[in-house]
């Protein structure tokens, strides 16, 4: 299944910038005051996924960032922390101590855009839709825990789930839980094209050419009920067809925020000052790339060479040569900055070295060089993969333990070949749905993992992760979720290699860029303002 994660920035990180013209709001971005926000996202509607900003399809970061701001959930992420609060809800919580049942009460006067009343059953059927159609892109693993939803009153929703999930409420605040208007959206069949009706704090327009976004105006919705504050009536997100194109815009004042998609030396010339009045801020990042095992394919079924590579691999050397440290070294699923995170893969494996790495193939009675292909995609995760890549593959065949090629796919050839494991050994990237190391967990492990990876651990599926799931206090769920990342370093299914930074610029009449990203780095337009420059 695609899921919204892969869809990562070529830094593995949102760069938010705040960019205007030195002659304050007339001169910049738009004459009428409106924020214009920059992206070179790609939103497109294709023969297999129609409806790109449809909550039953879209999983991916850029459908979501509109749909974020123009849709309600009946949960949201604040401004800061992880625990999510109330959106379309009043209130909500478990009514029972196995996080079995879910019950939400929805504010009053809740409407959708064209007029029509929001109520419990429009919220019964946006999540009873998602799972129906169940299309073969979309977020339907999110909710795959829903047993029934009722609807005792108008008011009132209560979810029954299958098993214990204690991130159901985090799940609640995706996008995949977006409340549709049943009179508009059809019960089992998308709606196809770029037409938003929700009830979120902005309403959204949006220009297509092609069967591709290439405008969405949000404008304030006066009938929005909730506890969020617009700090601009109109906002516009801008598609542009790369970063240079959108980085020249970002310096000639047309636009004034840009979210993705620029390379590290983009950053670095940001960073440097070659922009007058430019401040840059950088933050970890939850964004993750990691290499993916075929653990049935022979060159590497045993974890014996899985674990030689995790001994030779030069994480250091990667961020820096490579992403020139717009990103960190990554030991664990798990990255720095979420809940239970350790470095599981440096405790097990220490400095890259090559003779514990030969040790480790002696042990097993591995020949040498042992002879594999890293696949990655050509046009999916940014331009520096290919050196990514490039740079793996010297490290392990200068040990002179690997003969190790390269092999670059189009992403459209590329997810499919390897969900069918055509591939040993892979490059893939992770984007969080949010900010739980569940999230970082639970996709990669058991039968329907998304990466179709045979790799299976009955500690991990039947123990460890049912155990998390029935602590609605999550910091209690520390030790099993730090045991279970030291059984992957064991195991080594997957490798992770780095986490992105996320970057803010900024100038000094655009207010909010601090508040622009929640914790689970989705853009929330509703922060973005014009003040008055120092």
């Amino acid at each position: 299944m695609n899921r919204k994660t892969l869809v990562l920035p070529a830094l593995a990180g949102l760069l938010t910038s705040a960019l205007t013209a030195c002659g304050g709001a007339d001169d910049s971005g738009s004459g009428d005051g409106t924020i214009v926000v920059g992206s070179t996202d790609r939103i497109e509607a294709t023969a297999d996924a129609p409806a790109p900003l449809d909550p039953a399809q879209a999983y991916d970061a850029a459908s979501w960032a509109v749909m974020h701001n123009s849709f309600q959930t009946l949960m949201r992420f604040p401004r800061s922390g992880s625990q999510p609060v109330p959106d379309a809800a009043e209130r909500c919580g478990f009514q029972d101590n196995q996080s079995e049942q879910y019950r939400c009460t929805l504010r009053p006067g809740l409407k959708f855009a064209d007029g029509h009343e929001l109520t419990a059953a429009d919220v019964k059927f946006s999540l009873d839709r998602v799972r129906g159609i169940d299309h073969e892109s979309g977020p339907t693993s999110l909710l795959a825990s829903i047993d029934k939803v009722e609807t005792p009153s108008e008011r009132e929703v209560v979810i029954h789930l299958s098993a214990p999930d204690a991130t159901f409420p985090s799940k609640l605040a995706t996008p995949a839980a977006a409340i549709v208007d049943s009179e508009v959206y059809d019960r089992a069949a998308l709606r196809k094209g770029f037409d938003v009706n929700g009830s979120g704090p902005y309403t959204v327009r949006t220009e297509v050419k092609d069967d591709r976004l290439t405008k969405a105006v949000f404008e304030k919705n006066d009938d929005y009920q909730g506890e969020l504050e617009p700090r601009s009536d109109k906002v516009e997100i801008r598609f542009f067809d790369d970063s240079a194109e959108l980085e020249k815009a970002l310096a000639d004042g047309s636009v004034d925020v840009a979210n993705r998609e620029f390379s590290a030396e983009q950053i670095e010339r940001l960073e440097a000052g070659e922009v007058d009045g430019v401040r840059v801020t950088e933050s970890p990042g939850q964004a993750i790339r990691y290499l993916a095992f075929n653990t049935e394919a022979p060159a590497v079924k045993d974890k014996a060479v899985r674990q030689a590579m995790a001994r030779i691999v030069d994480r250091q050397a990667l961020v820096r040569d490579v992403y020139k440290r717009t990103g960190d070294p990554l030991y664990s699923l798990v990255p720095t900055g979420i809940v239970a995170h350790t470095n599981s893969f440096h405790n097990a494996y220490g400095e890259p070295s090559v003779s514990g790495a030969r040790q480790v193939l002696r042990r097993a009675g591995i020949q040498t060089p042992v002879k594999l292909t890293l696949t990655y995609t050509t046009d999916h995760y940014g331009p520096a993969t290919a050196k990514e890549f490039a740079k793996l593959r010297d490290q392990l065949n200068a040990s002179g333990l690997f003969s190790v090629k390269t092999e670059g796919v189009k992403w459209t050839e590329f997810r499919p070949a390897a969900a069918d494991g055509e591939y040993a050994v892979y490059g893939m990237g992770w984007f969080l749905d949010f900010p739980d190391p569940d999230n970082y967990i639970a996709p990669f492990i058991g039968k329907d993992n998304f990466l179709n990876s045979p790799y299976r651990n009955s500690t991990i599926e039947q123990e460890l992760l049912p155990s998390t799931r029935q602590q609605a206090e999550r910091t209690r769920t520390v030790p099993d979720f730090q045991r279970i990342q030291d059984l992957v370093a064991e195991d080594v299914p997957v490798l992770p290699l780095w986490q992105g930074k996320q970057y803010v610029v900024s100038r000094d009449d655009v207010t909010g860029t601090e508040y622009a990203l929640d914790s689970s780095a989705m853009l929330q337009l509703w922060e973005l303002g014009r003040g008055v420059k120092d």
